[in-house]
C-alpha cells in the first residue's frame, strides 16, 4: 500500500470530510478524493461512506484507520528518537488554546521562543473551543478539563482567577459598585450559551441571575474589549484584566478560580521541538504565577 493514500485516509477519517482533510493537508480537494478512491481500488474495499455532510467510515475503514493509527504511531515514535537524538529544534509545532490564555498570555511569550529558533515555526491556535491530539488537530493543547481517558501526556499548567471588572468610564457614568446588590440590573457582558465547550466556564452563571440585562459574546477577547469600551460588567481573567489601567476590579470577594492543564501526545511528546514548546510554555506559567492568580 501506499503510505501517502493511508496518510490521506487518515486525514479524512479523523476531519469527518474530505474538504477538510485537504485543508489541513494542504492538498486540493479533488486530489483528496483522488487518492482516497485508488485507495480503495487498491484494497478491493470500500472504506468511506461520502455524503453530502461529510464522511462516515465502513466496517473496513474502521479496521484500516485502527491499523495505521499504530503504524503512524510507531514511525513518530522513531522520528522522535532521531530527532531527540540530534536534539535540532526545527519543524512546526502547533498550540491550541483557549483564547483567553492565548490571546492574552501565549501570544506574547512565544515569539521569544520562535526567535531564539530559526528553524522552528509555531503555530498558536488561540479559539474557544477544545482540541482533538489523537486526530492530531495539534501537537499541544491547553485545556479547562482534565481528562480522565486517553492515552496522553497530562501536567498541570496553572491555577487561575477571575474577578468581576467594569471600566472607569463606566462607574463615572453608571455609578460605583460597592456591594453585590449594586450589580442588579446592570448590564452583564457574558458568553454565548451555545458556545461553552467546558464546564468549567460556568461561573457566570450565579450573576447572571443578578443581573438580567445581558450583552453576550463568543470570545474572551469580544468580551473583554466590550468591558474595556465601558457598555457593561463582566467576568474576567484576572492575567488578562491587570494588562489594561482603564479597568477596576469589583468586589475583591468575589473571585472564581479554575486550572488550566497542559497535554501532549506520547508519540510526539519527545520530539525535540515538542519537547522545546512544552517546557517553555510550562515554565512561563510557572514564572507568571502571581499574574494567573491575583490577591
Amino acid at each position: 500500500m501506499d503510505w501517502d493514500r493511508i496518510r490521506i485516509f487518515l486525514a479524512v477519517a479523523r476531519a469527518g470530510q474530505i474538504l477538510g482533510a485537504a485543508q489541513q493537508l494542504g492538498l486540493n480537494h479533488a486530489t483528496v478524493g483522488r487518492q482516497l478512491t485508488a485507495l480503495e481500488e487498491d484494497l478491493g474495499a470500500k472504506l468511506v461512506e461520502r455524503q453530502t455532510q461529510g464522511c462516515t467510515l465502513t466496517p473496513a475503514g474502521e479496521a484500516l484507520f485502527k491499523s495505521a493509527e499504530r503504524v503512524e504511531s510507531e514511525v513518530l515514535q522513531v522520528g522522535s528518537e532521531i530527532s531527540g537524538a540530534r536534539a535540532e529544534i526545527s519543524g512546526v509545532v502547533r498550540i491550541g488554546a483557549p483564547d483567553g490564555l492565548g490571546n492574552y498570555f501565549l501570544a506574547r511569550k512565544l515569539g521569544a521562543l520562535a526567535n531564539q529558533h530559526p528553524d522552528l515555526t509555531i503555530q498558536l491556535v488561540p479559539l474557544p473551543r477544545t482540541f482533538s491530539l489523537s486526530r492530531r488537530e495539534a501537537d499541544i493543547v491547553v485545556t479547562l478539563d482534565r481528562p480522565k481517558q486517553g492515552r496522553l501526556i497530562i501536567t498541570k499548567l496553572t491555577d487561575y482567577s477571575l474577578s468581576i471588572y467594569a471600566s472607569k468610564s463606566y462607574l463615572q457614568n453608571h455609578g460605583n459598585i460597592k456591594a453585590i446588590d449594586d450589580l442588579d440590573g446592570r448590564l452583564f457582558i457574558t458568553h454565548v450559551e451555545d458556545f461553552v465547550y467546558s464546564r468549567a466556564l460556568d461561573y457566570a452563571a450565579e450573576l447572571g441571575q443578578r443581573m438580567k440585562r445581558h450583552y453576550e459574546c463568543g470570545s474572551v477577547v469580544a468580551q473583554m474589549e466590550a468591558v474595556r469600551a465601558g457598555h457593561g460588567i463582566g467576568i474576567l481573567h484576572d492575567y488578562a484584566a491587570v494588562q489594561f489601567p482603564e479597568l477596576t476590579r469589583l468586589l475583591p470577594q468575589t473571585r472564581f478560580t479554575r486550572t488550566y492543564w497542559l497535554m501532549s501526545h506520547p508519540d510526539t511528546h519527545r520530539t525535540a521541538r515538542v519537547a522545546a514548546v512544552h517546557d517553555y510554555v510550562a515554565e512561563q506559567a510557572r514564572r507568571a504565577k502571581a499574574e494567573f492568580l491575583r490577591s
